[in-house]
Parts: structure tokens; sequence; C-alpha cells
């Protein structure tokens, strides 16, 4: 690929051949047949944006509030594992090219993560993400064919042993199998807030049903997200079920998606929808694989002025102007041919 690259899609060829086939194979794919890692992608495309005219768009302002910290844009960095694969700078490198969120998995040990929890706060961390849709590995074929293989997670040394084998697949899901929780369910959410005083958001979420599950369990956001595809096949794409939680949480607490994400009109339609911001996940990783921390920061900018295009060209001079008027669905379009 010739010049410098234009949008996010364009990183993720130049990630491509910047890493091993293992590496650019793990962060690429997702769960069985992968059809809804596509449909995660192609979902959007299906949702139509109703511009505005005549509207003074010579100030456009996409800063907002996210848990009462304020923000230059909606956009959020999405829990990622294992950034070293990407950069040798790793997860560092991503830190200094944005204001990541950073992710705390509950292991089967739950000293481990209350030592893990009590590190988040005492190096100034501002909420904790609770990944909810993995009580076990999703199948991830490509990882199994090439019998990937993962470093060790420097933030566990001398607490658990990494060093997981398996002649059947990949050593991550060695790993998996011993540390991730399949027990884990809505109580210990309870039993996660008696640790710590930091707001506790719960990523996973795709029904209506879980959506009020959480308000009652008392967390401080929803995160809308299917693990980027990576866990069961044929769930939903985000951006389908994005406003059935958004109208069963009913305004009590923040609604984030993650999912998908590779262009401005992107985060404009799930804005439209009710999401307070989006989280981008692969596309960080692209950035990262391609140019270290000044891919990451070339990444968000790009999808920053995507936004503020898409705001101008639609009639919307600040975040709290995009309405759900500024979008037909797929449903909606359907409704109106019959």
């Amino acid at each position: 690929m010739a010049g410098e690259p234009v949008n996010v899609n364009e990183f993720q060829e130049l990630a491509r051949q910047a890493l091993p086939k293992m590496y650019y194979d793990y962060y690429t794919g997702g769960a069985e047949d992968q059809h809804t890692l596509k449909e995660n992608v192609e979902a959007f495309s299906r949702i139509i944006i109703r511009p505005r005219i005549l509207v003074d768009v010579s100030k456009i302002d996409m800063s907002t509030t996210i848990l009462g910290h304020k923000t230059s844009a909606p956009i959020m960095i999405a829990p990622t594992a294992m950034h070293k694969l990407a950069h040798h700078e790793g997860e560092v490198a991503t830190a200094r090219g944005a204001a990541a969120c950073d992710i705390i998995m509950v292991y089967k040990r739950r000293d481990i993560t209350a030592l893990m929890v009590h590190r988040a706060e005492k190096n100034g961390f501002g909420a904790i993400i609770l990944t909810a849709d993995t009580p076990r590995l999703g199948r991830r074929e490509a990882d199994i064919k090439n019998k990937m293989i993962a470093p060790q997670l420097k933030n566990f040394e001398g607490l658990i042993s990494t060093e997981y084998v398996s002649d059947k697949g990949s050593n991550i899901e060695a790993l998996a199998a011993v540390t991730f929780d399949a027990s884990l369910c809505w109580k210990d959410i309870e039993w996660l807030k008696s640790i710590t005083k930091l707001p506790i958001l719960i990523k996973g979420v795709l029904t209506s049903e879980d959506a009020i599950k959480a308000i009652e369990a008392g967390v401080a956001g929803i995160i809308v997200s299917n693990h980027g595809a990576r866990q069961l096949d044929y769930a939903p794409a985000t951006i389908s079920v994005l406003e059935e939680v958004v109208h069963a949480v009913q305004g009590k607490v923040p609604v984030f998606f993650d999912g998908g994400v590779r262009r401005g009109t992107d985060i404009f339609k799930a804005l439209a929808l009710g999401a307070k911001a989006v989280l981008i996940g692969r596309a960080v990783i692209y950035g990262l694989a391609a140019k270290g921390e000044v891919g990451v920061k070339q990444v968000i900018q790009m999808l920053r002025d995507e936004l503020e295009l898409t705001m101008a060209l639609s009639g919307c001079c600040s975040v709290e102007d995009i309405t759900r008027n500024h979008v037909i669905t797929e449903k909606e379009r359907f409704i109106c041919r019959m």
C-alpha cells in the first residue's frame, strides 16, 4: 500500500504486513464461523443517517463527560489483551497514545482479583470494567490451527503461572481453562463492590433482561459488547441491540458501545441510538502494530476527524445535538416498505 493510510481499514492492512501471521490472526479472528465478526461491521451499513441542512456548523464541539470526567470526544479505548504481540512497548505505547480504559478479569482465585483491584486504585485508575461474557473461552479456530502461543502476563508474575501448554490447540485455551471462572454470577458483583470504591462497569450486555439485572446489581455503567465477536458466534451484532439495552436502562446509568467501529459515521450512529460513548479495540491495535504510539494517535485522530465531519454534514454542533431522529435503522426501513 503506497503512501500514508487515510482510514482505519488501511491501518489494518499495515498491521497485516507488520505482524507474524499467528499474531495477526489472533487480533482479527472471531469465534467459529465468524458470522458475528462480519455482522459487527456490516450491520452499521444498514443504518442510514438523516442529515439536517442550513445549520450553522462553523463550530463543532465533540466533548462529553464520562463518569464525571470531561473528555474531548465520545471515544474510549476498549479493554483488549496482549498489546505486546502488536508492538514491543505494548500497553505502555497505547496508554501514551490515548487515555486508555483498563480491564480486570475476575479469576478463580479471588485473592488475586482483590490484589489487582487494589493495584488499580493505588495507581489512580478511575473505574473497573468487569468483562462478564467469558465463563469459558470462545472457540477461536485460527488460534487453534496456529497453535497460538501467548507471552507471559507481566502483571501476574509471582501470582499465577501462565505457562500452560496444550497439544490440542493454543496455549491461550489452556490458560483460560484454569483461570476463567465459570461460576461467576450476579452476586459476585456485590463482592467486587465490597472491595473497592471505584465505579464498576459491566461489559458484555446484549439483552434488555441482563441490562435490568445489571441495574439491580448496582453497576455504574453498561457496555454493550459481544467481546469483538470472539466468544459466541451468531450472537447479535452489537449495534443491532444497542437501542434495546438503552430502552431497558431508562437513563439510570450511562450505556457505552463496543464492537465494529471503523468510521466516524459508525460513532455517530451509535450515539444517535443512545450510546454515551464508543469503545474502539481492533482499530487501536492496528495502529499500534503499524506505527506504535504514533499509530495509536493517528487512528484516534482519524476517527475524531471523521466524527467531526459527520456531525457538521448532519447539522449537529455538539454531541447533545445528535438524536434518534438522525438515523433510520434497517427494521424501520422494513416496516416502511410493508
